[in-house]
């Protein structure tokens, strides 16, 4: 039976009856009918889907423009679907010998034929060889280009019956290079090594808006104390981990943010705290505070220490919550559940009194670990993630803090580097809808 149901979509595809391609703007997923594992007949759970992958598309356009590596691929697809069966289906007619291939017959021209893995191509040849085409299998359908060992190699897309789309390189059978993925829980485009994602690579212009962050630690090393010379504040450079490719002219960026480090556990100020916050405001700069979240103290003092000790003005930076626990004082607290529990906890009161959502600061690995436990804090709250380098961090975020060891014009030493997450519109939006009322 299953057989026969490959035979049936293969004769119905070289009849060409297709289904013509579907767009979001009819809020629907591109046309899976060539995959065997047919799709759900539950209209709800599709037409959920199809919605969650439509966000995820305007997520990612809203925050992107043209020049960001791969936008053009993507604004494509969520505009027009998938394009790429339809662009690498062979043309012409089968010929009787070019049928799952004679083995004396040289192949040419539109064949089918089976892979060492059984599954079915539908494909041109030359000289043999297999150049592109279409290859169903039990999960979804491949539209692109292939190698001499009929492995996906070059650019090309792959449909999954679920809803799940990728297109971009591909290296023997793998994803490789740049492309996208887009399903119903995440939108994942940039750089890809042997079917793993790496990140996308962001390109570095003045049209991005750029923060940093303080602490005690910009006026002090060791006995020696230093001031900072608001009127200069510029970033000349962003640190030894960001490369020179990704950079687009001159690093000499005005600094548009600056979150200052006011509290720590119960019992810890910033001595400079008041004096950095008054110049932010003097100097026209956006401010906000942070406090960094002790595991062995409780939350709800915590949060009242930080209330108590900081400033707050209309139009402040949303107040930022720093968690950085490792995996030992996390286990120490009692595990993932209680250390969550503990950042409600924070939140509420600190959101209540100020009647501003926090910012939650977490690293990487952090979100790779634990956040999932955490539905509703991923949902409810802006993120701001720390993952130095080269790749921007694979989730929903306000700001990122590319660099430790940026270099600021009129501060004494490194410091940490923030990006946000969109460009001078949605930093516009931002602006009135998240910061202190």
């Amino acid at each position: 039976m299953r057989y026969f149901c490959k035979c049936i979509i293969i004769i119905l595809l070289l009849c060409g009856c297709q289904k013509k391609d579907t767009t979001f703007n009819q809020q629907l997923i591109p046309s899976t009918q060539y995959s065997f594992e047919f799709p759900s007949s539950d209209t709800a759970l599709l037409h959920h889907r199809h919605q969650q992958i439509k966000k995820e598309l305007e997520y990612y356009l809203q925050r992107h423009d043209v020049n960001d590596e791969g936008f053009d691929m993507v604004a494509r697809y969520a505009e027009e679907g998938d394009s790429t069966l339809s662009a690498y289906m062979p043309q012409g007619v089968f010929s009787l010998k070019n049928i799952f291939h004679w083995q004396q017959q040289k192949r040419e021209g539109k064949c089918i034929v089976k892979d060492s893995q059984r599954r079915i191509i539908i494909g041109y040849f030359h000289n043999d060889t297999l150049v592109s085409g279409i290859r169903i299998d039990s999960l979804g359908t491949y539209a692109g280009q292939f190698d001499r060992h009929m492995q996906a190699s070059g650019h090309g897309s792959y449909q999954q019956a679920n809803g799940t789309y990728y297109e971009g390189h591909w290296e023997k059978d793998r994803r490789q290079g740049f492309g996208f993925s887009v399903s119903p829980s995440a939108l994942k485009a940039g750089q890809w090594k042997k079917d793993r994602f790496l990140g996308e690579r962001m390109l570095y212009t003045t049209e991005r808006i750029y923060g940093i962050d303080i602490s005690r630690y910009q006026h002090e090393k060791g006995r020696k104390r230093y001031g900072i010379d608001w009127r200069r504040l510029r970033i000349t450079h962003l640190g030894r981990r960001i490369s020179e490719q990704r950079i687009n002219g001159e690093v000499d960026y005005p600094i548009s943010f600056v979150y200052i480090k006011s509290t720590e556990g119960i019992s810890i100020n910033n001595r400079y705290f008041i004096a950095d916050y008054q110049n932010c405001h003097q100097h026209g700069i956006r401010v906000g505070a942070y406090h960094f979240f002790s595991t062995k103290q409780d939350p709800e003092a915590q949060a009242y220490h930080f209330l108590k000790q900081t400033r707050f003005r209309k139009g402040d930076m949303p107040p930022m919550l720093d968690v950085e626990p490792s995996d030992a004082q996390i286990a120490h607290m009692g595990g993932a559940e209680v250390l969550f529990e503990h950042i409600r906890t924070w939140v509420k009161v600190v959101e209540q009194k100020t009647n501003t959502r926090p910012i939650l600061y977490v690293n990487q690995r952090f979100v790779n670990t634990y956040l999932n436990n955490a539905p509703d804090l991923k949902q409810k709250y802006h993120f701001w993630i720390a993952r130095y380098g080269e790749y921007k961090p694979d989730i929903h975020l306000a700001l990122w803090q590319l660099s430790a060891d940026g270099i600021v014009r009129g501060i004494q030493g490194p410091v940490d580097l923030n990006v946000f997450n969109g460009y001078q519109g949605q930093w516009d939006e931002f602006l009135r809808e998240e910061t202190v009322q």
